[in-house]
């Protein structure tokens, strides 16, 4: 099975770490900003910036992106997972087990 996106991550790690360092690509914002003018807040900000970062007692604790910039790094992340996975099978890092076996294994590590 090939992956749905073909984009190699590393790529894609590169262009956002660039896009992120453009002027203005990221603004901060108060939780008391947050609080006072409600998520239409948000909506008029991410026009202008690619992500908002909410300040808690002086302390970044939030990021707020658009629904569309989150399914792409979701895309990225679930397709560095699965070169991953296929890495460590092309290494033999892997073991074949019954569905019954690997439910006993998880609950042994609990």
């Amino acid at each position: 099975m090939t992956p749905l996106l073909c984009v190699p991550f590393r790529l894609q790690l590169s262009y956002n770490t660039f896009k992120s360092t453009i002027k203005d690509a990221i603004m901060t914002i108060s939780a008391n900003e947050v609080k006072t003018k409600g998520v239409t807040l948000f909506a008029q900000l991410l026009e202008k910036f690619d992500e908002l970062v909410i300040n808690v007692r002086g302390k970044d604790k939030f990021v707020v992106i658009d629904i569309e910039r989150y399914k792409e790094l979701r895309a990225h992340e679930l397709d560095a997972a699965y070169l991953q996975t296929m890495q460590e099978i092309q290494e033999g890092r892997f073991k074949t087990q019954s569905a019954k076996e690997h439910i006993q294994e998880l609950i042994n590590d609990l």
